[in-house]
């Protein structure tokens, strides 16, 4: 590969910001990365489509196909990013900085470096010699909604056989996710003065109770369902946030708590929600319409892909290790409903992502390149035995 080409392209996607925040004063429209993507895969001869999102018209996907007939290969990433905390970062995050043998910039590993990486790949393998199309897909906003994944069915005839997301798993091919459900809870009691508790209904001894319950509903959860290829092999549920009150000498008049659990493949979004509705239905009873479940964005199912695919041998053999499983989540259920085999393996580390002072590692380049050249290669320009 040309290291000075592939370090521009690497330096022009991290010098065009596209955060993804829910927080307006953060977000960022993905329009310039897009466009930037859109150009340099047309001078290779793919023909590119642009949607904007139907939720959000300044957020883009883009799909670009070389090559005719059906099946081939679908390579994925998402074109945000999260924010940053200017503080904790040494270096400019719309910069790419070289030192210690790393590129430093936000997005370098999650996961704006996928696009330099496959796009000069591409430049070696013209399309005379492909045998099945080659498709790159580039999504918005999946650090939030998952928006841009949702929609990918608005493209028409995206049928590959094979579909690789190029998050960071170090090149490890990564078969098996835990989903992800971001929840609210909201308590509304009445406020009043604290010398006199019958005035009001304290939202936090509310919320106590509810936490209770919510306590109970972890224990069934991790003991109800198990799965032996993930590390942590059951579903977990973490308290991330609560606020409630405003003075000590007030009742308690709103408490929220925001939580996320991570479901197994194959649990039942719609179960696992009547269960913890009927868990927490005592508490609703007991106070009418006091207490709320607020889903924050629609939930993600668990992903998993079966161990016998062809894109999964082939994914091993590239990569010398067998494909695991991880507890984040990516948009790879969305894709996978494509009707196409679907892993998830790039560059980089997930405990690089969203961290300040993200990096790539220099060394791990060269071999790298050579994985995804492999991959592309067998895919498109060999058959593979399904």
């Amino acid at each position: 590969m040309s290291i000075p080409s592939f370090f521009k392209m690497y330096q022009a996607l991290i010098a065009r910001p596209s955060i993804s925040s829910l927080d307006p004063s953060w977000d960022h429209s993905n329009k310039a990365v897009i466009e930037l993507l859109a150009d340099w895969l047309e001078q290779l001869d793919f023909d590119v489509e642009i949607q904007p999102l139907t939720s959000n018209p300044s957020k883009f996907n883009l799909l670009a196909k070389r090559g005719h007939g059906s099946g081939g290969l679908l390579l994925s990433g998402h074109t945000d990013t999260v924010p940053y905390d200017q503080q904790r970062w040494q270096f400019d995050p719309f910069k790419l900085t070289e030192k210690d043998n790393r590129w430093y910039g936000l997005g370098s590993i999650d996961m704006k470096g996928f696009f330099a990486f496959i796009i000069e790949e591409l430049k070696q393998l013209p399309a005379q010699y492909q045998t099945k199309p080659i498709m790159i897909l580039a999504t918005a906003d999946e650090e939030t909604t998952m928006a841009g994944a949702r929609q990918v069915d608005q493209f028409t005839n995206l049928k590959p056989d094979f579909c690789v997301i190029g998050e960071p798993t170090e090149m490890q091919p990564i078969r098996a996710h835990k989903g992800h459900i971001t929840e609210s809870i909201k308590v509304i009691g009445r406020t009043g003065h604290s010398s006199d508790p019958s005035l009001g209904l304290n939202a936090i001894e509310v919320m106590h109770e509810v936490i209770e319950k919510l306590l109970s509903f972890k224990q069934i959860i991790s003991h109800k369902y198990s799965n032996k290829l993930f590390d942590i092999h059951y579903p977990t549920m973490n308290f991330g946030s609560i606020h409630g009150g405003d003075n000590a000498n007030r009742i308690c008049g709103c408490c929220e708590l925001q939580l996320d659990i991570r479901p197994l493949p194959g649990m039942s979004i719609t179960d696992l929600y009547g269960d913890l509705n009927q868990l927490l239905k005592p508490v609703m009873l007991k106070y009418p319409n006091a207490v709320d479940l607020i889903a924050m964005h629609e939930p993600i199912a668990g992903f998993e892909q079966a161990p016998d695919g062809a894109l999964v041998a082939l994914a091993e053999r590239i990569a010398g290790s067998s494909a695991q499983a991880v507890n984040y989540c990516t948009e790879a259920p969305f894709l996978q409903q494509l009707g196409c085999q679907t892993l998830v393996m790039g560059p980089g580390s997930i405990k690089q992502a969203h961290q300040p002072n993200e990096y790539l590692e220099l060394d791990d380049i060269k071999t790298t390149a050579a994985q995804f050249r492999r991959l592309i290669k067998d895919s498109c320009f060999n058959d593979i035995s399904r």
